[in-house]
């Protein structure tokens, strides 16, 4: 096959086509090196203007302000789970975790492992359709820092305001929702993001930390799993992703030419809403999440039936639309839609869709 298919997969998601485009052309020699970014050392002046321009990249889409660091880690959201507790949740002290789904649930594992976790609130009982209001968490003004997940991809529920957290910093997952809008900040003291969705390639995660943060770190800890360590070296302690940060400042560049997260923002939302609009059209498709909860990025329903989801997902590839077999954990459909998914990918889901009922409504 050498035509592109629509990918509505989670992760690895989709990357931008100029991206893909430019990196083919430059793969086997960077303009002007001679090398390919994956032959080039990490710590040559070539290099050094690669990694320095996905963080000034980062830093103008996000508007991160003055006193935070970027790092480009290794291990995915995954591996942060227990990064973030070994560094900053006291064997003391506890820390506050909102579950509002899969990914809130393991993280809440792992940072038990290091020491006392809170749930402040779960939505577990609803079956993960909502994130909670204000008044359905108990969170403890001491805690070590509040954990959230900002959108949910099992699920498919989204953060649309951040909770009220008083002076305990608030600490997030963002690996699926980040730069698809625009985020203040300044209300985080820690976000952290797989970069597979909406930022490059697998194998790098972005985490951006505050710098009072680093001054909570207890001594002792194994280097790698310090973030002083790659605070102090900018990420280059040891061999990073070479490529998949070469991808992240390409990326970035990208977003800018499309306005930067606030035009970004505006299509993703037109996606969300031609889709969602066509499963609340009609009783054979039914909506996961709630209205208010619903994420743009990633689009959960069911069918009528186990049966036909599964005729729906394997006509649907035949189709072209591959991805859209919902996770094992929770079944029925997800179409993920990231900042690189085009409209005409979520159009021709629509007509699928319309036509599918047709025949088997």
């Amino acid at each position: 096959m050498t035509e592109r298919i629509h990918n509505f997969s989670a992760g690895p998601a989709m990357l931008p086509l100029p991206v893909l485009e430019q990196a083919q052309r430059e793969l086997i020699s960077l303009p002007g090196i001679g090398m390919s970014v994956m032959e080039i050392s990490h710590r040559s002046k070539p290099f050094d203007e690669i990694i320095h321009g996905a963080e000034s990249g980062l830093r103008e889409l996000l508007q991160v302000p003055e006193g935070y660091h970027i790092l480009f880690l290794q291990g995915g959201a995954s591996l942060q789970f227990s990064m973030l507790a070994m560094n900053f949740l006291p064997r003391d002290g506890s820390a506050d975790y909102i579950v509002t789904g899969s990914w809130g649930k393991k993280a809440v594992k792992e940072a038990k492992k290091c020491g006392n976790v809170n749930i402040a609130a779960t939505m577990a009982d609803g079956g993960f359709t909502r994130v909670p209001a204000q008044d359905e968490m108990k969170l403890d003004p001491h805690a070590a820092f509040v954990h959230l997940t900002t959108n949910e991809t099992i699920e498919g529920v989204e953060w649309k305001t951040e909770p009220n957290t008083g002076e305990v910093p608030l600490v997030a997952d963002a690996s699926s929702d980040i730069l698809s809008h625009p985020i203040p900040i300044e209300k985080y003291a820690f976000i952290y993001a797989g970069a597979q969705k909406n930022i490059g390639p697998s194998g790098v995660t972005l985490v951006i930390v505050r710098d009072d943060l680093l001054k909570r770190i207890p001594d002792g800890l194994h280097t790698m799993l310090d973030y002083r360590t790659h605070v102090e070296n900018n990420s280059l302690y040891n061999t990073p992703n070479t490529w998949g940060i070469y991808i992240i400042n390409l990326v970035c560049q990208w977003l800018k030419d499309k306005g930067g997260l606030e035009g970004m923002h505006r299509e993703n939302e037109a996606k969300a809403a031609l889709l969602y609009d066509a499963i609340d059209g009609t009783d054979f498709y039914r909506g996961h999440a709630d209205s208010d909860s619903r994420s743009i990025m990633n689009v959960t329903y069911r069918l009528p039936s186990e049966e036909l989801e599964k005729k729906f997902c394997a006509e649907a590839t035949a189709q072209g639309l591959d991805g859209l077999k919902g996770h094992r954990s929770v079944g029925g459909i997800r179409a993920s839609i990231y900042n690189a998914f085009p409209l005409a990918g979520v159009q021709a889901l629509v007509s699928f869709m319309k036509e599918f009922e047709r025949k088997n409504g």
